[in-house]
């Protein structure tokens, strides 16, 4: 796949209007076609597989939707977590003796 964002023709039926958003948005879908057996239903099952065919070639890239300030107190807030797990690690490391605390 492109990165490049390409227009993606959807078939004039209320079917494709319906999942419009959930083909070529921003999610995760999956699709099952019906198809019958029998004769009289031959043109409807073509018409479905060719339909899902096409639709199989779709591919998104699923993101989660995220305010750019939530994403970003997010990250400072997993960066502030971290850096207390790796004050701790050297707070031990003082208090056992294995590294000396330059203060002395």
């Amino acid at each position: 796949a492109t990165n490049s964002k390409q227009h993606i023709p959807y078939r004039d039926s209320k079917l494709t209007k319906l999942l419009k958003h959930a083909l070529g948005g921003n999610s995760v879908t999956a699709m099952i076609a019906c198809c019958n057996p029998l004769d009289p239903y031959v043109e409807e099952t073509v018409s479905t597989l060719l339909y899902a065919s096409r639709a199989r070639n779709i591919t998104n890239d699923p993101r989660v939707n995220e305010n750019p300030q939530s994403a970003l107190i997010r990250q400072l807030r997993e960066e502030i977590s971290s850096l207390k797990m790796e004050l701790e690690y050297y707070r031990q490391l003082v208090a056992t003796g294995v590294v000396d605390d330059g203060l002395a």
